[in-house]
């Protein structure tokens, strides 16, 4: 019986430098996809535009490269496929499966927190659903209307969302199998509704725990967690740094957060 060919991505979102839980997951789905034969994809999420800059590109290129992991043909790079996403976003509304938001962060909140004592409410109230254009002019953007928690998939700032954007690069690639963090694994339940409306295949999820630091909490660029740029600056072995990684031995100061 032959084993099944694995396409596997990994899809940084060039915010800041990438960290060690970054190779950590990259480095299992560049291993998943190796052991079967199959191909290891690169993709740059960089829909954020006010967030994203090129400098952080040419340095996952080069964070990855130290690592000694190579990647099969183009990068795909999300700024480039507007016209993909709009595309989905049509088809969506076209079957009356989204509706407007023009709410605002200080709205949701407050509407958040007027739900009964006890229950905390879901992220979005579902405010705007049924409602009519306000006619000021305000910006809205688009939630896909689950009858609750109605996730965002078009924002007010951009033609598309995490969301929308994920599944139909996905399908796009060929994707067979998602590796990512266990922070991403309440995306599931939204992304593989997106695929059954849009008509896409669904890949296998794997979500690996997440990299602590000494603090004991989640490595994260907005915390400035230790980047891989300042493990090669400090002279480590990529190697050494790498073989750790894939028997779970982490440098001192780092391990896998359970739960």
């Amino acid at each position: 019986m032959t084993q099944d060919l694995v396409i596997s991505r990994f899809a940084p979102s060039p915010t800041g430098r990438l960290h060690l839980g970054h190779a950590y997951s990259a480095i299992l789905a560049h291993d998943l996809a190796r052991a079967s034969g199959g191909r290891f994809l690169l993709r740059i999420e960089d829909i954020d535009t006010g967030r994203c800059r090129a400098e952080f590109v040419e340095g996952i290129f080069e964070d990855l490269r130290w690592l000694g992991l190579d990647w099969d043909g183009e990068v795909l790079v999300q700024s480039q496929r507007m016209a993909q996403y709009a595309e989905g976003l049509a088809r969506l509304d076209a079957m009356g499966a989204l509706y407007r938001c023009w709410c605002t962060r200080a709205e949701i909140a407050t509407a958040s927190a007027s739900a009964p004592q006890g229950d905390e409410g879901p992220a979005y109230p579902g405010t705007c659903r049924g409602r009519a254009d306000p006619g000021d002019g305000r910006r809205f953007c688009w939630r896909l209307d689950r009858g609750g928690d109605d996730p965002v998939i078009a924002r007010k700032d951009i033609p598309t969302s995490y969301h929308l954007s994920v599944v139909i690069d996905d399908a796009a690639q060929g994707v067979t199998d998602v590796v990512r963090g266990r922070d991403l694994e309440s995306a599931v339940p939204i992304q593989t509704l997106l695929q059954r409306l849009l008509g896409l295949p669904t890949p296998r999820y794997h979500h690996h725990p997440l990299i602590g630091g000494i603090d004991g909490e989640r490595l994260a660029k907005r915390r400035n967690s230790p980047s891989i740029a300042s493990l090669r600056d400090s002279g480590s072995d990529p190697k050494q740094v790498v073989e750790g990684l894939r028997k779970g031995r982490f440098p001192v100061g780092f391990s896998l957060l359970q739960g």
